[in-house]
């Protein structure tokens, strides 16, 4: 018996070779991510500023234009480094600590899910109560005066919720790659390393 669990363990340990592919997986993931949020803030650094400093409809941060610019920034070309796996281990701290921000000042009051749903809330359960029964009364009155069939024909009514959950996720993707790096192969950092360092 044990010898066959060290065969079974020595072929799961073959699978090492491909390793590389976790790495660039978060990556490929986590690189349109960080484009889009970095470019539709850049698109209209106004508005951008002006959420970012604005205490009683946005986010109420101290140096806004700072904040604002920072964080396009940092999301715009983190995102291009990721692709291309170069400063990868570098760019996930500035990457890190903007999903920490975000997650404390936009996500945090509105709990953990990114889609309401009052069945599996782990916290701030009575906005997704809330959402819940104003999801059902919206539902009815798309079947009473709406074509609900066509509406949902590509899939359900949800209410966004805006919680950490994404937020989270890619904290956790980048912490993973902080420690991992870009991975073999696939990516600068790699060729880089093999190259300059001994």
């Amino acid at each position: 018996m044990l010898n066959m669990l060290q065969g079974l363990q020595n072929l799961l340990d073959r699978t090492r070779v491909l390793d590389f592919l976790g790495p660039l997986a978060l990556r490929l993931y986590l690189a349109p991510v960080f484009w889009m949020a970095g470019t539709s803030k850049l698109g209209d650094m106004e508005n951008t500023i002006a959420w970012f400093g604005n205490p009683d409809w946005g986010l109420g941060l101290p140096a806004p234009a700072l904040m604002a610019w920072l964080a396009a920034l940092t999301e715009t070309v983190g995102a291009l480094l990721l692709l291309a796996g170069f400063a990868v281990r570098w760019i996930s701290l500035p990457l890190m600590f903007t999903m920490l921000v975000a997650m404390v000042t936009v996500h945090w009051q509105h709990g953990w899910q990114a889609i309401a749903d009052a069945k599996f809330c782990l916290f701030n359960c009575a906005d997704a109560q809330a959402a819940a029964e104003r999801l059902s009364a919206a539902r009815e009155i798309l079947r009473e005066h709406g074509n609900y069939s066509w509406l949902t024909e590509q899939g359900s009514f949800v209410i966004l919720n805006n919680g950490i959950e994404f937020a989270a996720t890619y904290f956790i993707m980048l912490l993973v790659l902080f420690f991992m790096g870009a991975g073999r192969y696939l990516s600068l950092d790699y060729w880089i390393a093999r190259r300059f360092r001994h």
